[in-house]
């Protein structure tokens, strides 16, 4: 079942799961997010005509943390690179972050530029974890 258009599917059982396609760097308000901040999902806003991101304080219910960020190399665009990039090293600060059984019912997905943003220059990639059957009540960052 696809719910909210293309923003992120709802397989049998009810998580949630979100992919490289859920958000961008083009979300408005997610450019507003830095590293261990949290944040809602994108929802429309009547007032800004159109979806957008809200931080969170993470003691209050929030959807996601971003939990780090990646640049990418320059070079012309190229989605699936991208892509396979930013899984690849999103999932490395995630089992960084939450090894093991830490890491037990959560997820996480990158948010990536878009062709438009790249164009502008835009390199960085925000790995955002979450819990696929609710909000998160907390920092999900380890005290280190």
């Amino acid at each position: 079942m696809l719910a909210l258009g293309t923003l992120f599917v709802v397989p049998p059982g009810g998580a949630v799961v979100k992919d490289d396609t859920f958000m961008t760097a083009q979300t408005t308000g997610i450019l507003n997010i830095e590293a261990g901040e949290c944040f809602d999902d994108p929802v429309y806003s009547p007032a800004a005509g159109e979806k957008i991101v809200l931080y969170k304080p993470c003691p209050e219910r929030a959807d996601n943390q971003a939990y780090g960020f990646l640049h990418a190399a320059d070079g012309p665009w190229d989605r699936a690179g991208l892509a396979a990039f930013a899984w690849k090293k999103c999932e490395q600060g995630f089992t960084h972050y939450w090894p093991g059984e830490a890491g037990s019912g959560l997820d996480y997905y990158p948010i990536m530029p878009t062709a438009e943003t790249w164009a502008d220059g835009d390199r960085d990639v925000m790995c955002a974890v979450y819990n696929p059957h609710g909000k998160l009540t907390r920092s999900l960052l380890p005290l280190r």
